[in-house]
């Protein structure tokens, strides 16, 4: 009977209802599936698996979770997805690899490149007037905020004071998140599955579902499904990650990359259950 540790973390320590889908998929195909914290003191070298869910405070301790990463490995547990994917996608700097190999990203700046550079001298320099900033390091919209119009310079110290802590990135406020949704795309083993589309509540930007936003399952038009898969493809070193998810907006007819997610991304199995069962698989496959 193989032994898969679905890695969660405090606030569900018994997986969050989408996850406990994929784990009922694995104990139907014989394997005994458990909720592990990912940060519990324990021998990872007696599961044959591990599966990276629901570990939704990495952002906060980024250190000990990377180190995490490697105990796993060293440990000999396969790990879901690939440990050189999860550190990669951990700090969303990855999206400069992404924008080296010509994925068609939203225009990102970051206050590492030129440190010196104010927000106001960086949003003229842009022509931006109304941007959404984030660090780096970050999961669930936290510590996203959007800078209206006009309004940088009553913004300049809280921006410092967050570069100063590590690097963030800049984006221009996409108006069409929140007239026609951004989508989330989910992959198994490579291959499309299934499709949400998320709105913001009124008057926020946040598509999260804890901060008001709406998540309703929607086919996505073919053209939107092939780019999302042709930018897994340029994942480093070639690996094809065993579940991704792909977030972005259609802007000017163009789907363009907001986030790629393949360290613990929500796949919404409550919405797709056959994803579920081929991530099951995939994972019992390798074991």
């Amino acid at each position: 009977m193989p032994r898969i540790a679905l890695a969660t973390y405090a606030a569900y320590p018994d997986l969050p209802a989408d996850d406990q889908i994929l784990q009922q998929a694995l104990e139907h195909r014989g394997a005994r599936a458990l909720a592990v914290r990912w940060d519990a003191e324990l021998d990872w070298a007696a599961f044959d698996a591990v599966v990276v869910r629901s570990c939704w405070d990495y952002h906060l301790r980024h250190e000990e979770f990377l180190r995490w990463i490697d105990r796993v490995e060293r440990a000999g547990a396969v790990l879901h997805n690939a440990p050189s994917i999860l550190r990669w996608n951990s700090d969303k700097r990855y999206l400069r690899d992404l924008e080296r190999a010509r994925v068609d990203v939203v225009h990102t700046r970051w206050s590492d490149e030129r440190p010196s550079r104010s927000l106001s001298a960086l949003l003229a320099e842009e022509g931006w007037d109304d941007v959404v900033i984030k660090p780096a390091v970050s999961a669930s919209a936290n510590d996203t905020w959007r800078v209206p119009a006009g309004a940088a310079g009553d913004w300049e110290a809280r921006y410092q004071e967050m570069a100063r802590r590590g690097p963030i990135l800049i984006q221009p406020f996409v108006p069409e998140v929140s007239s026609d949704g951004e989508w989330s795309l989910v992959f198994i083993g490579g291959e499309f599955s299934h499709s949400m589309l998320k709105r913001p509540a009124p008057g926020d930007f946040r598509v999260q579902t804890e901060w008001g936003g709406s998540q309703v399952a929607t086919p996505a038009d073919a053209g939107v499904v092939r780019v999302a898969h042709d930018l897994l493809r340029k994942i480093p070193g070639g690996q094809v990650p065993s579940y991704a998810r792909v977030d972005g907006c259609v802007i000017a007819g163009r789907f363009r990359l907001m986030e790629l997610e393949v360290l613990e991304p929500t796949l919404y199995f409550t919405e797709g259950p056959a994803a579920a069962e081929r991530l099951a698989d995939l994972v019992l496959a390798g074991t």
